[in-house]
């Protein structure tokens, strides 16, 4: 009996060494992590603990079965008891009728909590992602976001439903059997388990090189998306410049590299798992030799020897997967870690301000603002200047200048490192964010569609805003005319990135959603230069529209666009060169005049 105490402590000390050293390279078991998964648990934690009964309850139930058919053989069958075998089949048939309702139920709901956890989990990865800051999306891929999201939370589900909850219900389940199989003969139970070293040892190795093999596939599967993306959005380059063959060769490279690592990953599979079965057979084989003599010397029964045969094939059934689940479960704890990593980054612009005024006069300044995207390399110096509400301000200067920051600062998708930005004499970090952008309407240069309608683009999802006004802010733009002439009118889908519609139509878009949210402070990076003489004019049209009665500070591209802004600011290097109004700039003959002097020479 201490002889099978210590094989059997050897063999489970084999296990948790495994568990260890991976818990050491922060893969499995890590009970931080665990602790903060469980915590999307909590709201379920009735189901939760209704699984866990059930997880005990089948491993309980396990070898029930082996020793019925023990007692069914030993106590009936030899001795002709037909009533009494007719009973305990009866009994051992509602057995399995339990058992199968319960392997449902354990089935059911550990996906079920699965879905629902990573569901919860998806919604507050996305929350999270829609508060942080610009600066973060600066230097984090989407890819990456997106795998997060998607791929790694679905990772989860696998926790619950593969790798946690059976898991454990496998090593109760052998807990539970090598109990039994002890206490009814411990010496076919040695004889029996002899080769189980070998088949922890197989399980182990075989863990390690899926593990690596997984790991590949994953890398694999992750070149190939950033691959095809990048090529799907980028394939009028390629086809431009006739590379649609060094691109094909290049894919292929990275199509081989995935069906090598998926290939090496079936590979062990093939090789394990018939190990395996021979380690079960070898098992069972030994178990028949010497279990036979005891039955010859009427040292065991015939029953006892046909429910060790049940054991070792109950008790094998696990040990086939566990390694399996061993790395679904290295996977989800990876997953989770990543997914908490980003739930706890704090790259957020602080929403401490809770001034909400129900109305603004649009009065902008900027006193003495010093800002930069990396420490100390300033993208703006000490930048002072004044726009009185209802006045109009553009921004001229080259490349790099500055420009494009100051749009950024006022809807506050950066902080500034020094200096004060104040509207109405309020600084907008007092301000509440959602009530700060509300009033400060922004147009870009590069504008954006979502694969949506017209009148899902124009009123952003917003189920407040009737159809009667997207009518009328389109009618006001000018583009009511055009939409209706489109196949669906407003329920037209602009498809990704509002591809179905040309540049200029996308801007009148964005221009009709600004106005239809009415903000007090307008805000234009002005971008007419790749666009037809009517779409321009057009533009135009709109952008007076917009600019009336708002305090409005435009993007100037083209001098010739600005000189009736109320004042011109003029930038060099993030510095302030020079401001005031066109005329009163021209006469200075300074940085300004060389700009429009150049401009005026190209036209």
């Amino acid at each position: 009996m201490n002889l099978a105490n210590t094989i059997l402590g050897e063999s489970l000390l084999f296990l948790l060494q495994m568990s260890y050293k991976d818990a050491h390279n922060g893969k499995i078991f890590d009970l931080k992590v665990l602790k903060k998964l469980f915590a999307f648990v909590r709201p379920y934690r009735g189901t939760f603990f209704f699984l866990i009964f059930l997880t005990l309850s089948l491993a309980v139930l396990a070898p029930v079965l082996p020793y019925l058919i023990q007692r069914a053989i030993d106590k009936h069958i030899v001795v002709g008891d037909y009533q009494g075998l007719l009973r305990i089949t009866l009994f051992m048939i509602g057995l399995l009728v339990i058992q199968a309702l319960m392997q449902y139920g354990h089935t059911y709901l550990s996906a079920w909590l699965g879905q629902y956890v990573i569901r919860d989990i998806r919604v507050k990865l996305y929350a999270h992602i829609l508060h942080l800051r610009i600066r973060f999306f600066d230097k984090t891929p989407i890819g990456k976001l997106v795998t997060r999201s998607i791929s790694d939370t679905e990772a989860l589900a696998d926790v619950f439903s593969e790798g946690l909850a059976a898991l454990i219900g496998d090593l109760l389940q052998l807990l539970f059997i090598i109990g039994v199989m002890f206490y009814t003969d411990w010496k076919l139970t040695l004889i029996s388990l002899a080769t189980l070293p070998f088949l922890i040892i197989s399980a182990y190795i075989f863990k390690e090189h899926v593990k690596i093999a997984f790991n590949k596939v994953r890398n694999a599967v992750a070149n190939l998306n950033v691959f095809v993306q990048e090529h799907i959005t980028g394939m009028s380059i390629v086809q431009i410049f006739s590379s649609e063959e060094r691109e094909l060769e290049k894919f292929k490279t990275l199509n081989e590299a995935h069906k090598k690592a998926n290939l090496k990953s079936v590979l062990y599979h093939a090789i394990y798992f018939p190990i395996v079965e021979v380690i079960q057979a070898t098992a069972i084989g030994l178990l028949v030799w010497y279990g036979v003599k005891d039955v010859i010397h009427e040292k065991a029964t015939i029953g006892v020897l046909t429910a060790f045969i049940m054991y070792i094939q109950l008790f094998f059934r696990p040990m086939r997967f566990i390694a399996e689940r061993f790395n679904t479960l290295q996977m989800g704890i990876v997953s989770t870690d990543r997914i908490i990593k980003l739930l706890q980054n704090d790259e957020q612009i602080p929403n401490n301000g809770t001034y909400q005024p129900s109305h603004l006069r649009g009065e902008v300044a900027f006193k003495k603002v010093w800002f930069a995207y990396e420490e100390e390399d300033y993208v703006l110096k000490n930048i002072s200047f004044r726009i009185d509400a209802g006045k109009s301000l553009a921004i001229v200067g080259a490349t790099g200048a500055g420009k494009s920051t100051i749009i950024h600062l006022m809807e506050r998708f950066y902080d500034i490192e020094r200096g004060s930005i104040c509207i109405d004499g309020v600084n907008i970090k007092d301000y509440d964010i959602t009530a700060l952008r509300r009033q400060v309407g922004l147009v870009l240069q590069d504008v954006f569609l979502f694969s949506a309608s017209i009148y899902e683009n124009i009123t952003l999802g917003n189920a407040a805003i009737s159809k009667e006004e997207v009518i009328k802010a389109a009618k006001h733009i000018g583009i009511h005319q055009f939409i209706l002439q489109l196949p669906g009118g407003y329920d037209y889908n602009v498809k990704e990135r509002g591809v179905m519609l040309s540049m200029g139509q996308r801007q009148l878009i964005t221009f009709a959603r600004t106005l239809l949210y009415n903000p007090k402070i307008l805000i234009l990076d002005e971008a007419t230069s790749s666009i037809d003489t009517a779409t321009e004019t057009l533009i135009q049209q709109a952008t007076a529209k917009l600019m009336q009665g708002r305090t409005s500070i435009v993007i100037a591209h083209r001098l010739s666009t600005i000189q009736h802004a109320h004042k011109i600011l003029v930038l060099e290097q993030g510095k302030v060169k020079e401001q005031g109004t066109h005329e009163d700039l021209l006469t200075r003959k300074g940085y300004y005049t060389e700009l429009y002097n150049t401009q005026y020479k190209e036209v």
